[in-house]
């Protein structure tokens, strides 16, 4: 019988101890800045003199660490190790399979507050957020782990007399994950063990400004006892090895998170023919949104405000799912906008290493600079309320930015920002106010605040997004609760953590036995 899923808890660091652990895992994380790590091909660990420096974003000086980086003859051999290795772990039992997820998630689980002081290093996740990735990467682990105990013997199908039909799922081959740096844990993990627990080898290329704890990860999985060859570890620039993997006859499938740009060329080049290519490549995309909370007059206005705010500057709003648009009725229009003002301005703004700080630093210099220019955009576009401003003299901060009065097709209505920006517009009853919702190219999550039945109805049936949540913020959906997707070019509506995700990665197959 598979064991009940329960997702892993959030850390509460009011809590001495668990505070004492944090404090500690950053100083394990210290001990070890800095230091270089490997390809892995086929098991073996390969150092190329070509690197990918890995640097603090809240310190720009300070180096985590030094990746090895792959070039295109790296990465056909890795290739070739994970087409040997399928043939032996397809036929691996799906136990032995989970096995290997459940030893992985028992490992990270111990090393937990290692793993939250790393992303809060590499990624600038403040504890909070950093403890949240940490939590569900252990998620993803132990759901996928018990979803492919569920679906091992495949699913029933009717047998006449004399006759046995069986419906199973065998896995697809060799897959190409391509992972992003916003959730370098959870969602590095997750895609890469969904596809290794249905009995595919993979090629890992993580995001290159949070490779090392990708290479954290796949040292856990060595110790977790996966076989040689399985995971395959080859950080590399995506036009050299990115473009290369997705193109190559011997991929079967690519699981991509990321921005829609980069979503569709992966698309387009998946679904040519190459020389000795016998099948469509299988592409699992989820490639980010422009979300909106909506708030009518029968909302409670405090919730809404305080929705839109975390929602909206959590992790500095470099989430797919982040609000960037609040659209609200103009009988409480001013009341909302200016309690989000209120509850923004006492954020705390500063290196995620302290733990009072709400917000810490964007991804590099190239994400500072295209949110300053949106922040420009947006001055045009909007009335600035608050923020504005960013100082990347030490690390890439930007203030937490409000802009009010924005027309629903404003670009910063319309463009993902991926940033600390949210933009305010006015609607004048629920029914246009869900119109504004759709308007955009995404559909991802969003989020109704009110009172009303009848309007959480209507938006059940008429907001189209993967994920819609009603009276809480549009961030922080939760493994097996909130499988997580997204409708339109926010990507193929791969469902992570749902029940149908790990089929994405298995095709069925129909045998039939006459007696």
């Amino acid at each position: 019988m598979v064991q009940p899923y329960k997702h892993e808890p959030f850390t509460n660091f009011k809590v001495d101890e668990n505070r004492e652990g944090y404090l500690t895992g950053l100083k394990t994380v210290e001990g070890y800045l800095g230091k270089d790590y490997d390809l892995v091909i086929g098991g073996e660990r390969v150092s190329t003199e070509a690197k990918i420096v890995s640097y603090n974003p809240s310190n720009k000086e300070e180096v985590v660490g030094r990746v090895s980086k792959a070039n295109r003859e790296l990465a056909e051999k890795a290739m070739q190790a994970a087409v040997e290795a399928f043939k032996s772990w397809r036929k691996v039992k799906p136990e032995t399979r989970a096995d290997v997820l459940f030893k992985a998630a028992a490992i990270i689980r111990r090393r937990k507050h290692e793993f939250s002081a790393l992303l809060t290093k590499e990624a600038g996740k403040p504890w909070n957020e950093a403890d949240a990735d940490t939590a569900e990467a252990i998620d993803f682990l132990e759901f996928y782990a018990r979803q492919m105990l569920r679906i091992k013997d495949g699913v029933h199908v009717e047998s006449r007399p004399n006759e046995d039909n069986r419906y199973d799922y065998i896995p697809l081959g060799v897959g190409i994950i391509i992972s992003p740096w916003n959730f370098p844990l959870a969602i590095m993990a997750g895609t890469t063990v969904a596809a290794i627990v249905t009995g595919n080898t993979v090629l890992l290329k993580p995001a290159s400004t949070t490779p090392v704890v990708a290479a954290k990860f796949v040292e856990v999985m060595e110790e977790a006892g996966l076989p040689a060859g399985v995971l395959n570890f080859v950080p590399g620039s995506g036009a050299e090895v990115g473009d290369y993997l997705v193109d190559h006859k011997d991929t079967r499938f690519v699981s991509f998170t990321g921005s829609r740009d980069v979503g569709l060329r992966i698309y387009e080049r998946a679904s040519k023919l190459n020389e000795g290519q016998i099948w469509l490549k299988r592409v699992i995309a989820e490639m980010g949104g422009k979300d909106t909370i909506v708030v009518d007059k029968d909302a409670d206005l405090e919730l809404a405000a305080q929705a839109i705010t975390a929602s909206s500057f959590g992790f500095s709003g470099q989430k797919c799912s982040a609000c960037s648009r609040a659209v609200i009725v103009e009988d409480v229009y001013d009341q909302v906008l200016n309690r989000v003002v209120e509850l923004t301005n006492e954020l705390k703004l500063d290196d995620p290493t302290d733990q009072s700080t709400f917000m810490g630093p964007v991804n590099d210099q190239s994400a500072f600079d295209k949110i300053m220019s949106y922040i420009e955009i947006g001055k045009e576009e909007g009335r600035l309320m608050t923020g504005g401003e960013g100082d990347s003299s030490k690390g890439y901060f930007i203030k937490p930015t409000i802009f009010a009065d924005a027309d629903p097709k404003a670009r910063i209505m319309q463009e993902e920002i991926f940033g600390p920006v949210v933009a305010f517009a006015k609607a004048k009853d629920f029914d246009e106010a869900l119109e504004i919702a759709n308007n955009t190219e995404y559909g991802l999550t969003g989020a109704v605040i009110t009172r009303n039945r009848e309007h959480i109805q209507k938006a059940r049936e008429d907001f189209h997004v993967g994920n819609l949540y009603f009276n809480r913020g549009c961030t922080g959906a939760i493994v097996g609760y909130q499988p997580f997707g997204g409708f339109n070019m926010s990507g193929t509506d791969s469902k992570a953590g749902g029940p149908d995700y790990l089929l994405l990665h298995m095709q069925a197959k129909t045998t039939s036995e006459m007696y």
